[in-house]
């Protein structure tokens, strides 16, 4: 089984609520849910964040926010992924920092805190509520499987499959394709999110897939959809 690494970005539509406490006085921050948080729930009673983004006043290289959580982690001997990332709600942009493994919604406004002495500046709230439908954009750096031609798997995740395809799709394009293939296939209740990997020839677009104890066979079944959609 071959091992890669890569980065790329993960384009996926999702309903985001606002943290209103916990965090400093006047500053943007919201909560991504687990698109199968219904799912995970049975099994935990912890209530973590899933995905934080603190907005910022302005756009932030990906570097930048790679090396302040990098430092950040040291200092507090914690864990975080960090990321560059872009939400879109209606006609509005706004720029942020999306983090994984935040342990406590209460170790928000200390890891404020820590970026603020690093030069980051945070957006001004705004108010949006619960469940707002957005359109979030992640550049991030993706550790895969490859289990077979053109289809990876997460290693720290089995239930998180990704997908090559052919060419990009308008959004939505992908969202009456995805509508018309959730209809058509024997697998059901799994997420998915339309992306790309640099490589080093280039761009490849790709598909990413959860469920949980999904199995290489339903991939199978959905790739051979998308292929079809898209040939």
């Amino acid at each position: 089984m071959e091992s890669i690494e890569l980065i790329g970005k993960i384009i996926l539509q999702e309903n985001i609520s606002p943290i209103e406490r916990n965090k400093l006085n006047n500053t943007f921050v919201v909560h991504i849910p687990n698109p199968l948080a219904s799912y995970y729930s049975r099994f935990t009673e912890v209530n973590r964040p899933n995905s934080i983004v603190l907005l910022t006043k302005h756009p932030v290289s990906f570097e930048k926010i790679l090396r302040v959580t990098k430092k950040i982690n040291g200092l507090e001997k914690i864990n975080m992924d960090g990321a560059k990332c872009e939400v879109n709600i209606g006609n509005r942009k706004y720029s942020g920092i999306r983090l994984k493994g935040v342990l406590r919604y209460t170790d928000i406004e200390n890891i404020q805190n820590m970026y603020i002495k690093e030069g980051f500046e945070f957006s001004r709230n705004e108010r949006i509520s619960d469940d707002t439908d957005a359109l979030i954009r992640v550049n991030k750096f993706f550790k895969l499987n490859e289990v077979a031609e053109g289809i990876f798997q997460s290693p720290n995740n089995k239930d998180r499959f990704y997908i090559e395809i052919p060419k990009d799709m308008h959004w939505d394009k992908f969202r009456d394709f995805t509508f018309d293939i959730k209809n058509n296939v024997s697998v059901s209740n799994y997420d998915i999110a339309k992306g790309i990997f640099y490589k080093n020839d280039g761009i490849t677009d790709m598909l990413r897939i959860i469920k949980p104890n999904i199995t290489l066979e339903m991939i199978k079944e959905i790739q051979i959809k998308y292929l079809e959609k898209l040939s």
